[in-house]
């Protein structure tokens, strides 16, 4: 049987994050204290191993859902610096449709094809040529891989330590079967 353990910061299980470490440990942290007290896993009840499953639910949730968002934006960037590819002086002066809302387009001709108005967030547009346009959008989607490659390893560590969790729950659920199978045999053995 292997031995899962964690460490619990203070003495009140109470909502926390954990990290799991070399040979499965598991840090947890509550608050901003750091009470460092290893508890091994199989010693907690199933109400405290149930809470703890939630807590990394909730939490693989959330990165996962934080690795969603950084990818639709990272898409929008993708997208934004592939359309500038378009803009070459064999297109000055061709017609396009130019969108007034999602649904509505108006006729327009490309007359400038080498500088754009970049949104660089909160409402705010800057010019800039082509060139440093696509240099932009290349930082911003190196910029949102960077994140969710530093993101990707606390998701993976999160699901470590639930499936550790998860084993520790299996197996206590196991013990009470077999426990509560031999009272029953040591019962009908009496009567």
């Amino acid at each position: 049987m292997d031995k899962f353990t964690f460490v619990h910061m203070g003495a009140v299980m109470r909502p926390y994050s954990i990290v799991l470490g070399g040979s499965r440990t598991a840090s947890v942290q509550v608050g901003h204290h750091a009470f460092n007290m290893a508890v091994n896993l199989s010693d907690l009840s199933m109400p405290q191993l149930e809470g703890l499953k939630t807590q990394l639910d909730q939490e693989v949730e959330f990165l996962t859902s934080s690795i969603s968002q950084l990818k639709v934006v990272q898409a929008k960037y993708v997208d934004a610096k592939d359309s500038l590819n378009v803009l070459n002086q064999n297109n000055k002066g061709k017609e396009l449709l130019v969108p007034l809302t999602s649904s509505m387009y108006v006729p327009g001709t490309l007359s400038d094809v080498e500088h754009v108005l970049v949104d660089v967030g909160t409402g705010y547009y800057v010019e800039k040529n082509v060139e440093d346009s696509k240099a932009f959008f290349k930082r911003k989607i190196d910029f949102l891989t960077k994140q969710m490659e530093k993101i990707q390893p606390a998701l993976q560590e999160k699901h470590a330590v639930k499936q550790a969790v998860i084993e520790v729950m299996t197996l206590k659920i196991q013990q009470l079967q077999q426990s509560q199978q031999a009272s029953q045999m040591v019962g009908t053995t009496k009567a």
